[in-house]
């Protein structure tokens, strides 16, 4: 039986630590498990750099990370109770696959309230990484043990974040034609003030680059805001003004972002958290009106929901004069005279109920809900739109499920649309042994289904005309070893945007994981996707072909100095389509991280070479940024990329974040197309953010 090493800690602002490890595995347990509050802010970007970056892969825009980084920010300040924790609050902390959660409820049952938090690796499915990643975010109390000057004051946070491009693009020249009404800056600004388990306001504004600060018709382009009552009776909650909806496995109801195939195996279950206040600045994927959870019974919960919101659109008139909907605006952007005319075009009604029973380990859920359009969808000529949406109105279905039988866990979802077709998600879950987890998924989504609010797993983004079979295995043989690895077959039985026809294809991806001390690891990963494509040979009849993307990659992290960690990635991608000369590219970056534990400064580097053929065997690498500012960074094209953020604690309440980036293009005259396009071979920008808690 391997030694066992005992470790206490007694942290401001929490109770008294007792951890029990194998061996020297406490070793792998960064910062201890304590966060006085002078230390919380300069390591939070660390805890949520270790979570977020291997997942961020493809969220290219900031306000889609931020959605995350923002709960892992808020459980640092004010950790989540795990002997009074609800399963909605602990899928919060999206790094814990179901199964886990699951477990940890199981084990509550079994063995009463936590004492300790040794009793963590008591809990199946709970390893050393685990629990090092949950402990910043948790902490363990007696039952009516209270912080009571927490609860009774609350707190409030500003920021403001300014960002621009330096060199000057086409749309802000004063030429003919279309042109970029604003200026080059972008701005936000957002305000929460949180009294714990009572209330929570929320108000964000924001203003893209290349859109007017303030304007006579609208004020500011973007402001969003809600408030949040938490009661602990009948009225669990209410929320009057933005907000998001998350149920079941995305298929019929999902609002705001959700992670899909990647490195995490298990995250192909989606962990719905239901009705939340909306803090991000995502323009589109929200609810706009008055929500509220309310306990009918023991163990059932409704939540009814009423929105009313004018979505940007593009409106075409026909002959009789009345207008159609030829197209909807999601981006979010009001930059020149079209864009703005498109803006709040399309009045939606939205509402409906959701019925949810949880008893142990099981959980079921009714979602319905009827959208009632200002304007007329219509569904085009081409052929892979002969199933859209047409009309004005829709209601949609769905029922959700999940259940642990044992070291299994099941769930799935089953939706209709009317008008439309059924779609249907199932999988399981299972924990064969400590060492090994997997999981299969099977889907069908009907031609005909509709659903504008959903982030099922799948290739497309409509949950529609798709079926699929997934299943991926993850492997811990050792403390020093991980592997993972997936496999996806996909089938489109109709016509798809750029596919005339019918069309299938697979995506295979692969990882090992190397980590002997907490020092150095080193990850190996491939990903191989085959996919069909029209020839685009402009004639009548346009053949399908088989279309090739692999991606190849060698990361290393090691810390030769306490401060001190370095990240070296060389990541090569390879892209064929048909019998066309075959496209390749290659990226490889160098990170250096200054991360000390009490310091008032901190900061990280990167630089970075990059060349590929073309955009199609384009590269994506997650980028450090301002505090929540985070996104995946593009390389294409022949050139180098490096940045560099700092961060500087002022007080105990201010802190400041600087970065500047800079894309660099040797040999070419200029940069980008249409009104991006910049005279010269740089493209650079620089971003200030300022965070005031109190």
């Amino acid at each position: 039986m391997s030694k066992l090493t005992f470790f206490s800690t007694q942290c401001p602002g929490r109770q008294s630590v007792r951890v029990c490890l194998p061996g020297c595995s406490l070793l792998l347990l960064p910062f201890v498990f304590c966060y006085p509050s002078s230390t919380v802010s300069a390591q939070e970007e660390v805890q949520m750099k270790e979570i977020i970056s291997p997942l961020a892969e493809g969220f290219t825009e900031e306000e889609d990370l931020s959605e995350f980084t923002e709960k892992l920010s808020f459980h640092l300040k004010y950790p989540l109770n795990l002997n009074k924790i609800s399963s909605e609050q602990l899928k919060e902390l999206f790094f814990l696959s179901p199964l886990q959660i699951s477990s940890f409820f199981t084990h509550l049952r079994t063995n009463g309230k936590l004492k300790d938090v040794l009793e963590l690796q008591s809990v199946d499915g709970f390893d050393v990484t685990t629990i090092a990643r949950l402990m910043p975010f948790v902490t363990i109390q007696e039952a009516g043990e209270l912080n009571l000057a927490r609860i009774r004051t609350g707190t409030s946070e500003f920021t403001w974040r300014y960002g621009q491009l330096l060199e000057e693009q086409k749309g802000y020249k004063i030429l003919p034609g279309s042109r970029y009404l604003g200026s080059p800056a972008k701005i936000l600004f957002k305000y929460r003030y949180v009294l714990p388990d009572q209330l929570s306001l929320s108000i964000v504004v924001k203003k893209d680059a290349g859109e007017i600060l303030f304007n006579n018709k609208s004020g500011f382009d973007f402001i969003s805001g809600s408030l949040a009552f938490y009661k602990p009776g009948r009225l669990k909650k209410i929320i009057a003004g933005d907000y998001s909806l998350q149920f079941g496995q995305g298929l019929s109801l999902w609002s705001g972002s959700s992670f899909g195939k990647g490195d995490d195996v298990a995250g192909i279950a989606k962990k719905d958290t239901g009705l939340k206040p909306y803090t991000s600045a995502n323009e589109y994927s929200f609810f706009r009106g008055i929500g509220a959870k309310y306990s009918l019974l023991k163990n059932i919960d409704l939540t009814p929901f009423i929105s009313y919101r004018s979505l940007d659109a593009a409106l075409t008139k026909k002959d009789d004069g009345t207008e159609r909907l030829s197209a909807i605006n999601t981006s979010g952007l009001h930059r020149t005279a079209t864009e703005a005319e498109h803006k709040g075009n399309l009045g939606l009604l939205l509402y409906g109920l959701a019925v949810t029973y949880h008893k142990q380990r099981l959980d079921l859920g009714l979602t319905a809900y009827h959208s009632s359009y200002q304007h007329e969808f219509t569904t085009g000529n081409q052929r892979y739109k002969k199933y859209s949406f047409s009309g004005k109105e829709l209601t949609n279905f769905g029922f959700h499920y999940n259940y642990t039988f044992k070291n299994i866990y099941w769930f799935g979802e089953l939706a209709q649309s009317i008008p439309g077709g059924m779609a249907l998600v199932n999988g399981a879950m299972a924990s064969l042994s400590p060492s090994i987890s997997t999981v299969l998924l099977f889907r069908d989504y009907a031609k005909e289904h509709v659903s504008f609010y959903n982030k099922a797993t799948g290739e497309g983004t409509t949950a529609a005309n798709e079926k699929g079979i997934y299943a991926g295995i993850h492997i811990s043989p050792s403390r020093k070893w991980t592997i993972s690895v997936y496999g996806d077959l996909f089938w489109f039985p109709w016509a798809k945007y750029r596919i005339d026809e019918a069309s299938s294809g697979y995506e295979f991806r692969g990882s090992l994981s190397f980590k002997p001390d907490k020092t150095f690891k080193t990850i190996l990963s491939c990903r191989i996707k085959h996919s069909e494509q029209n020839e685009s040979t402009g004639q009548p009849i346009n053949p399908t072909i088989d279309v090739r993307k692999d991606n190849y990659r060698l990361e290393v992290h090691w810390k030769p100095l306490k401060k001190i960690e370095l990240q070296n990635r060389f990541e090569f991608t390879a892209y064929e389509k048909g019998l066309n000369t075959p496209e390749y590219g290659y990226m490889i970056y160098q990170d250096v991280n200054y991360q000390p534990m009490s310091s008032r400064l901190s900061g990280n580097f990167r630089f970075a070479f990059f060349r590929t053929t073309s955009y199609n065997s384009r590269i994506y690498a997650y980028e450090d940024d301002v505090l929540h500012g985070a996104g995946s960074g593009i390389y294409s094209d022949k050139g180098i990329r490096t940045f560099l953020n700092l961060s500087y604690r002022l007080s105990r309440h201010l802190r400041i974040w600087g970065r500047y980036a800079v894309y660099l293009y040797p040999g070419k005259t200029n940069t980008g197309s249409g009104l991006e396009e910049i005279s010269g071979n740089k493209r650079s920008d620089i971003k200030f953010q300022i965070r005031y808690q109190f």
